[in-house]
């Protein structure tokens, strides 16, 4: 059995895995938003932020391999095309947005220079720490997530005893669906998926004298831990966002809200160090979703330094012409992106924390299948052909919500589980 201080420095690791610095814009425009349902969105904003990536690090600690392990079941071909789907999406995505981020909290405020140049020095940089890889982004991520807990703690408990606690009107038609949705935002799932390896692969390599059971038992209660941890500061974020709706205008973005709201709880000084914090989180953040691109791309490729260095020149490309953007536009880019990928990640996240006799080979592809085919009308109406299949949708539940493949998904589970069994008892 491990002491109880390994398993917190387990869960500390894995908490500044999800921690993103980037996902802090989200919590508070959404209890903005929200109003008196902010506990509504916060269940909803924690489902898809905290318990699905949560249940991915479990589902790494029964498989205690790497991201390809994940979908194997389903096929070794589709697992691959399904890894490289999530590498070019999360160099194209969250990986620049970290880069708007930086510029609308840490730049704009104190220069007059345009986004392109902010995008420009901040992918240059990121460049040069992905071929060299150093370590000392390792040691500042340590102390920068510490250090914007405390200040994100001070602004929520300042909020909350010392503002009214009053809420204003939900402007959400249904605020849990749009916590979920908003949390697919946090790219959590995804970084589950991605990075949860790494953390596995980290224990194995210090605790090598221990036994399977005892690694799953380990990463399962820090799993827990840091699930705990993330719910209480983006719950308390988004309460916060709640609070603070007669001090902002309705249609204030996201960075500007949480730098407001920072500035009014503990005054400029505060509010200036944490968007130093954040944006150098921001940066550490695209140095590891750069490499880990990189590295993933490399090993397709025989471990060839070339392949990196091209992978690693590519996803900077993508990032100054995606960081050029305010994060409004980045975030409304990647719904299409996260309304195909993220229900085919959730499914295969809850699958893989499942015992093996409910998640055969037959049981993932007829899940993944469905999910695949009854996600498509969700896509399509998030680019705006939401009318040209409006027949369709009106048939599918929970479509209306834009998850309509979450009874499919169910229903093909129980089936494919169900003929197994009738065919095992035929036998």
């Amino acid at each position: 059995m491990y002491s109880k201080k390994v398993t917190v420095v387990v869960a500390f690791a894995l908490f500044s895995l999800f921690f993103g610095a980037g996902n802090l814009i989200l919590p508070p425009q959404l209890g903005f938003k929200a109003g008196d349902t902010w506990w509504l969105v916060a269940l909803g904003f924690c489902i898809s932020a905290v318990l699905i990536p949560i249940l991915g690090i479990l589902a790494h600690a029964k498989l205690q391999g790497g991201m390809f392990d994940f979908a194997k079941k389903v096929s070794p071909t589709f697992s691959l095309i399904y890894c490289y789907i999530v590498y070019a999406i999360s160099i194209s995505l969250p990986s620049p947005r970290t880069a708007s981020v930086t510029h609308e909290m840490g730049v704009q405020p104190l220069f007059d220079s345009s986004p392109l140049l902010t995008s420009v020095v901040y992918f240059i940089l990121v460049f040069l720490f992905v071929v060299n890889r150093s370590k000392i982004l390792d040691i500042i991520g340590k102390l920068l997530t510490p250090a914007i807990i405390l200040i994100l703690l001070a602004i929520v408990c300042t909020t909350i005893f010392n503002f009214e606690f009053s809420f204003g009107e939900n402007v959400f038609t249904s605020p849990f669906s749009s916590g979920i949705l908003e949390g697919y935002q946090t790219f959590d799932a995804i970084g589950a998926v991605v990075v949860g390896g790494v953390i596995i692969i980290s224990i194995n390599l210090k605790h090598t004298e221990s036994n399977y059971s005892a690694k799953r038992t380990l990463i399962a209660k820090a799993g827990w831990l840091a699930g705990l941890g993330l719910f209480l500061i983006y719950a308390g974020l988004i309460v916060t966002g709640a609070m603070m709706h007669t001090s902002f205008d309705s249609d204030i973005s996201r960075t500007a809200l949480l730098s407001g709201i920072s500035i009014k709880t503990l005054g400029s000084t505060a509010s200036f160090f944490l968007s130093v914090l954040v944006s150098l989180a921001c940066f550490t953040t695209a140095v590891g979703i750069v490499t880990g691109t990189a590295d993933f791309v490399k090993g397709q490729f025989k471990d060839s330094r070339t392949a990196y260095v091209i992978t690693a020149i590519i996803g900077c490309i993508l990032g100054v012409l995606m960081g050029q953007f305010d994060v409004h536009y980045i975030i409304a880019v990647a719904i299409p992106a996260l309304m195909f990928i993220y229900p085919i990640t959730i499914v295969l996240i809850l699958l893989n924390v499942l015992p093996n006799k409910y998640a055969s080979k037959q049981v993932f592809r007829a899940v993944v299948l469905a999910t695949i085919i009854f996600s498509i009308p969700d896509f399509l109406g998030s680019i705006g052909l939401g009318e040209v299949i409006a027949g369709i949708s009106k048939w599918i539940p929970l479509s209306k919500f834009q998850m309509g493949w979450v009874l499919p998904a169910l229903l093909a589970f129980v089936v494919a589980n169900g003929n197994i069994k009738a065919e095992t008892a035929k036998n």
